[in-house]
């Protein structure tokens, strides 16, 4: 690898676009959007090179940056990409310049905030920077200060630029407390396992946060943690990141969230920034703390499938069509959680695929979503009807997205379930069979919204909808093209992928279930 600061690049590119963005003259809103558009095009470049460049077969981090940040406090500005991460990446700076495309107008003409519109995509391109970051950050301290500094845009674009009422300040106060909360006990967590690094028995000279050097002497007994120690800095970290995530019980802020957004700010939210939570589960939970991970493997993977039922369940009874679809994203991140604690090969290469296609698949079904109440002006299904006469394309494009939701075979989403499916039917039989459950209430309410909104005769005002335009074909089409072709040909993402999983599997020192093959003696099973 060259010594080009690549990941740096990565990052700092969006802030910058940011600041700039930001800084222009307050008659300047179209041009900011412009710049921003630009910056995460670019970004998206640099997003591919790295893809291109990495070696799936390489060492496990790649274009690694490392340099003093705060030596007292054993510190480090260090960043790294392996295989999950790059997935991650490449999803995130896909999906922000769409948002930006769709957001184009989120900003009427007629709001007198000065600087809005540049305010508002200059907290979008703070929050990939930060995103960003935080996939790559090999140092823990550093990844828990982004952890919670994204926070702050996300408030503000929920708080300052969701729906008209009183509504969107309530939610944003409640995503706020709800994640700060988790970062407070996570923060406990995190000095905690400095002290463990710091003391006498440690490996280490003084106490460190880097994150590679911990994993190793965890790894190979050289820091050892007692069974309580252990257990309690594993619940810390696990707390904050199932509030992210979000995991049930502590999910009660996203449908709020998600409903008083914009749809471009909502889909960065759940397709985006929640993944922050289960990523780290992967990295951080399991690596960092292997024997508590197993300990408590079975708790979590029940609170993951009553997440996958629970918000199934409460999808089919929701009359909001946003707030309907936010409950579905409860449900995907509860398999997404059931293939990380699973354990296994298939599980975890199955749920990072499944958080690559939840954020292609959720975002085309928002973002048409969010179209349509555009043009009608309200979120009740009951307000809708036939408007696949009015509007064939977008409710065609709908009908996909709703096809993926559910995880029809063929389109992306379905190889991700699958995989977690049956890497969790090898460790964890029973949680996977009511897992599968999910398919049929998935099938029941993506069909039924369809045909209450879509199908039947034309409601009064329907007729007076138009079909997408070039600018939200623009945003559509690229995620309807990914979700066909990932759910064909999931190769790219597997390969980078898989080699990730098996080392993270290897470290905490798990390997899959050997398969049960019955024995036979003269033509009878033994």
């Amino acid at each position: 690898m060259d010594s080009f600061p690549w990941l740096t690049t990565l990052w700092l590119l969006p802030l910058v676009g940011a600041v700039a963005a930001a800084a222009l003259p307050a008659r300047r809103g179209t041009a900011a959007r412009w710049l921003a558009l630009v910056v995460g095009l670019a970004t998206l470049a640099i997003a591919v090179v790295l893809a291109v460049r990495f070696e799936p077969a390489g060492e496990q981090y790649q274009f690694v940056e490392s340099h003093s940040w705060i030596p007292a406090f054993g510190t480090r500005y260090e960043l790294g990409l392996d295989g999950i991460a790059l997935a991650l990446v490449l999803l995130t700076a896909v999906l922000v310049p769409l948002l930006l495309l769709a957001g184009w107008r989120d900003v009427s003409a007629d709001d007198t905030r000065p600087r809005a519109a540049h305010a508002y995509v200059a907290l979008i391109l703070v929050v990939e920077s930060m995103v960003l970051m935080s996939f790559l950050a090999l140092d823990i301290l550093l990844f828990y200060v982004l952890f919670e500094a994204m926070l702050i845009p996300m408030y503000f674009l929920i708080g300052g630029f969701g729906q008209p009422g009183p509504g969107r300040s309530r939610a944003a106060v409640k995503f706020l407390l709800y994640n700060l909360l988790g970062g407070l006990v996570m923060l406990a967590a995190v000095i905690g396992l400095y002290v463990v690094t710091a003391g006498a028995d440690s490996p280490f000279a003084s106490g460190t946060f880097d994150f590679r050097a911990i994993v190793a002497a965890v790894s190979s007994g050289e820091l050892a943690m007692s069974a309580p120690v252990a257990n309690a800095l594993f619940l810390g970290f696990m707390f904050a990141f199932a509030v992210k995530a979000p995991l049930w019980p502590l999910h009660s802020w996203l449908p709020d969230a998600a409903v008083q957004s914009t749809p471009a700010t909502a889909v960065l939210m759940m397709a985006v920034v929640d993944k922050v939570g289960t990523f780290a589960m992967l990295r951080y939970c399991l690596q960092l703390f292997p024997d508590a991970a197993q300990y408590f493997a079975p708790l979590v993977v029940t609170l993951a499938v009553i997440s996958i039922v629970y918000g199934a369940l409460l999808a089919i009874g929701q009359t909001d069509v946003m707030r309907l679809i936010a409950y579905t994203s409860i449900s995907h991140f509860g398999f997404i959680v059931l293939g990380v604690f699973a354990m296994t090969s298939q599980g975890q290469s199955g749920s990072t695929l499944y958080m690559v296609n939840h954020g292609f698949s959720t975002a085309a079904l928002m973002l048409v979503a969010g179209f349509l109440v555009s043009r009608r002006g309200t979120r009740a299904i009951a307000d809708y009807g036939g408007v696949q006469k009015a509007a064939p394309v977008l409710a065609g494009m709908f009908l996909i997205a709703g096809l993926a939701t559910l995880s029809l075979p063929g389109l992306a989403p379905f190889v991700s379930e699958f995989l977690v499916l049956i890497g969790t039917y090898t460790r964890y039989p029973a949680a996977a069979v009511v897992a599968t459950i999910a398919l049929v209430l998935a099938a029941l309410y993506i069909l039924w919204l369809y045909q209450r909104m879509m199908t039947g005769p034309v409601t009064s005002g329907i007729d007076r909808i138009r079909d997408l335009r070039r600018r939200e074909l623009a945003v559509v089409a690229p995620l309807i093209a990914l979700l066909l072709v990932l759910g064909v040909y999931p190769k790219p993402i597997l390969d980078v992928v898989t080699p990730a999983v098996t080392s993270t599997l290897t470290t905490i020192d798990r390997q899959d279930p050997a398969p049960v093959v019955a024995e036979h003696d003269g033509g009878e099973p033994r």
